[in-house]
């Protein structure tokens, strides 16, 4: 268990601009900062980073929060480790006290394969170093690839001895529980116990952008040619890997790909580790696989300037043009580059500093056009139809950039090397865009039930007058959460600011924001809902009641999530006030100034919900005291029934409202 007071520190010394910015790469915008949102796909930034406030916004998703709710959901990590995570970042020391068995039990199902993961890194690394077989091997093997100690030690290489079953047993002796062993892909189960899936092969763990491993990589070192086993086995997919969803060396290189605007793709483990060891840091590899949508929004998140390495293999680079396509469509600047042949970039970094290698890329790597359209050029041989196809193709590629601008550009520079109009190009630039636009809508169109699908039986559609019903509930409930919301924005962000001055001639004190909704809402006795607004009320009525104002980041700090990321989103807005007002001299009152109108009239909205949804709930008794024919209980639901509608008419009245 963490204590209190390093909690407190934990809080008091992050930045949350330098926390997101480990993974998403922002701009200043005013006062804020900006950058695409990491938790959902889109071309816009809409993602939101307030230093003074110290909490993000996506305007997007919805997600908010503070640097530990940031953390929490970007890498499916539990409060306790969060908290962990940012004290190792800002170098916090952090003490325990020793869990209960309770708080043992709290530890998911995600946090124990992380662990078990962690574990297993550890005894590779080991083995590596310590056990001579490990030396002999696996060390021997990674000092013949030319990796120095420094680089090993950076990438955690290790090595998985070649008993058997060695690791699994070892696992289980030291207290990991069997199934966690197999859910990572560390231990096969089979029918004499569990084995070990990476027995005798060298070790590349696979970790998450924060630097926890969450699956492994492993080559075989002897080969069998009597089996038929695989170079390179990686881990099967679990909770806590997703291969479509991990780029190796990532986490290693996201703060080089922000510093130098740009990252290099390329394809296996060790041309990532080989570049970064010659100085070239800003570099990543798909480890194999086929390069995938949440791959490429990854590398977003830090650049929008890609350049693929290709080593000289006409099959692959054919193969992976289709990448090309995929970057284009993100919106995504990408430049293809050549190495020499027989050269991969594990090799050609191998031979060159990184000054060399740096003057290498700048001269050879050229855009994306021209390297597929000359590598398409060489298969048509002067055949009109195959040149017409490969044309074809390029402007396939062309529609798919999302900016006119860009797309506009590129389709001069097309022109000019085909030798052909540019209105021709673009014209069938523009047929296909529009073509793919209308395959998209007539598979949406195809995917949505049909009537009789939604009604559940053939030719049956369902009744016209229950979805308005349902609808006209789920409105009133949402404006209802929506005025209880309201409440609990006014008191976060003004709660300890002055409403009413105090008056002389009546003796009334003077009233702060807080102090006015706080009685008014206990005067009437009412109780709000939803469970997060209504905890965040009622601790800060106990607060203020004992000290008289609030810590403006005690919610923000909170360390129940739910409601620190509700706190950040009600400290949240996304317009800002523009600069053409103050240079035209205008005069525009903010919220703050107008506090006298606001507060009340939105206790009144509030107050007015609420009596709507009593009104509501008395109805229904009164109809169930009548059925019962209790008549005594019926006459005081309808005495209550008779107050609240007068109340209610008040309100309306007060609110410019009519009621019927």
């Amino acid at each position: 268990m963490i204590e209190r007071n390093v909690i407190d520190r934990i809080f008091e010394t992050t930045r949350i601009v330098d926390v997101v910015e480990d993974f998403v790469s922002l701009k200043r915008r005013g006062a804020n900062f900006v950058g695409c949102c990491p938790f959902h796909n889109e071309r816009t930034p809409s993602f939101m980073v307030s230093p003074a406030k110290n909490i993000y916004k996506c305007f997007g998703c919805g997600k908010a929060g503070n640097a530990v709710n940031f953390v929490m959901e970007h890498e499916q990590l539990g409060y306790p480790d969060a908290l962990r995570y940012l004290a190792k970042k800002y170098g916090i020391e952090i003490v325990e006290k020793e869990q209960t068995p309770e708080e043992r039990l709290l530890n998911d199902r995600r946090e124990s394969l992380m662990v078990v993961s962690a574990y297993a890194a550890r005894m590779f690394q080991e083995n590596l170093h310590e056990n001579r077989e490990g030396q002999a091997i696996g060390l021997s093997y990674f000092k013949e690839r030319g990796f120095r100690d420094d680089t090993i030690k950076k990438f955690e290489l290790g090595y998985c001895l070649e008993t058997r079953d060695a690791f699994s047993k070892k696992a289980v002796k030291d207290g990991y529980k069997e199934e966690y062993l197999v859910e990572t892909g560390l231990s096969i189960k089979g029918e004499n116990g569990v084995f070990d899936r990476f027995a005798g092969r060298v070790m590349f763990p696979i970790h998450s952008l924060a630097g926890k491993v969450i699956g492994f990589g492993g080559r075989v070192l002897k080969v069998d040619k009597s089996k038929n086993v695989g170079k390179y086995v990686n881990s099967p997919e679990s909770e806590i890997y997703h291969k479509s969803k991990v780029l190796y060396g990532v986490y290693q290189a996201k703060n080089s790909i922000v510093r130098n605007r740009k990252c290099y793709l390329v394809e296996g483990y060790t041309d990532v580790i080989s570049m970064h060891q010659a100085g070239i840091e800003n570099v990543v590899a798909s480890s194999g696989t086929a390069l995938t949508g949440e791959q490429i929004q990854l590398i977003k998140r830090f650049t929008e300037n890609v350049t693929v390495m290709y080593d000289g293999d006409a099959a692959g680079i054919h193969a992976s043009l289709r990448g090309i396509n995929m970057f284009l469509q993100e919106g995504i600047n990408v430049k293809a580059l050549l190495l020499p042949d027989g050269d991969d970039p594990d090799s050609f970094s191998r031979k060159h500093s990184a000054t060399e290698l740096e003057e290498y890329f700048a001269q050879h790597e050229t855009d994306f056009i021209r390297f597929k359209a000359q590598l398409l050029l060489d298969d048509t041989k002067g055949d009109p139809i195959k040149r017409a196809e490969m044309i074809n193709d390029v402007m396939e590629s062309l529609s798919l950039i999302p900016d006119p601008i860009k797309r506009a550009v590129y389709l001069k520079e097309a022109a000019e090397m085909f030798e052909m109009e540019e209105r021709m190009l673009t014209a069938t630039a523009d047929k296909m865009q529009q073509k793919r636009a209308a395959d998209g809508q007539r598979r949406r169109t195809a995917s949505q039930p049909t009537p009789e699908m939604q009604s559940g039986a053939e030719g049956v559609p369902p009744p016209a007058s229950e979805q308005p019903l349902i609808d006209a509930e789920q409105q009133k409930a949402q404006e209802m959460a929506r005025a209880e919301r309201e409440i609990i924005r006014l008191l976060v962000n003004y709660g300890n600011e002055k409403l009413f001055d105090r008056n002389e001639e009546t003796g009334e004190e003077e009233l702060s924001v807080a102090a006015y909704l706080i009685n008014e809402i206990r005067a009437d006795e009412i109780e709000l809902q939803h469970p997060e607004t209504k905890a965040i009320f009622e601790e800060y009525e106990q607060i203020w009641q004992s000290e008289g104002r609030m810590n403006e980041n005690h919610f923000i700090r909170h360390s129940n999530p739910a409601i620190s990321q509700l706190t950040a989103e009600l400290l949240t807005s996304k317009y800002e006030l523009s600069v053409i007002y103050q240079k035209k001299g205008m005069e525009i009152k903010n919220e703050e100034e107008k506090l006298k109108d606001v507060v009340p009239m939105n206790l009144m909205a509030f107050k007015q919900k609420t009596v709507m949804r009593l009104l509501k709930n008395l109805s229904g008794e009164m109809q169930e005291a009548l059925l019962k024919g209790d008549t005594a209980q019926y006459e005081t639901l309808f005495t209550q029934f008779t107050a609240l509608t007068e109340v209610k008419k008040q309100l309306a009245k007060t609110l410019g409202k009519r009621t019927l």
